[in-house]
């Protein structure tokens, strides 16, 4: 499986570099190419303005973005992914940072993915945040929390393996049930109708 690294301009880890397999791709959104290279890793392309880098990059590859634009730099640089052929992206620096803004465009960016036949993961040093699928999601997770959370609409959901489990839960949008759950031993969440949002806090 071949995947798509977007590295964009907020709260970054060291212990989240993306990890190229065979044929990935590695692309910085703008002020993540700081981020990258000072870590030592070399991304294979460039997307964006240069307005939170500082500069535009001459020596590598790049999609070079005008500072007036309808699309964010991250969002720019998935439709690059998509355009050379991946579907599955992980995202990196997407939360955290200055812009609160930013965050929800990236949280957004989630399903701009899903409405191109594509899925991507969220990875930060405090959670990893991704989409539901229909049908059976399982994971195994050693203490902390999951939470789930309807969007855009009410999301009916089965949870077993949890300190809080139950059949055909309805979630929706104005409410905080399903928050803060606890995983025990391997967690399979069952998404029967709606879009739900899956945030794990090891």
């Amino acid at each position: 499986m071949k995947i798509c690294h977007v590295v964009a301009a907020g709260e970054n880890s060291p212990a989240l570099l993306p990890q190229r397999g065979e044929g990935d791709l590695v692309i910085a959104a703008d002020g993540g190419l700081s981020f990258l290279r000072e870590h030592g890793v070399e991304p294979d392309l460039f997307v964006g303005d240069g307005d939170s880098l500082g500069f535009l990059p001459q020596d590598l590859p790049a999609v070079i973005l005008p500072t007036v634009k309808d699309d964010t730099d991250t969002q720019a640089a998935l439709r690059a992914g998509l355009e050379r052929g991946y579907r599955d992206f992980i995202l990196y620096g997407a939360l955290g940072g200055e812009r609160v803004s930013h965050a929800l465009s990236n949280l957004k960016n989630l399903l701009f993915l899903r409405a191109n036949g594509a899925r991507g993961v969220i990875l930060d040093k405090r959670c990893s945040v991704e989409l539901l699928s229909s049908g059976e999601t399982r994971f195994t997770q050693a203490g902390g929390y999951f939470s789930l959370f309807a969007l855009g609409e009410s999301a009916r959901v089965t949870i077993s393996g949890a300190k809080y489990e139950g059949e055909g839960i309805l979630l929706t949008p104005d409410s905080s049930l399903g928050v803060s759950n606890e995983p025990q031993g391997e967690t399979k969440i069952t998404l029967h109708a709606g879009t739900a949002l899956l945030v794990r806090e090891p």
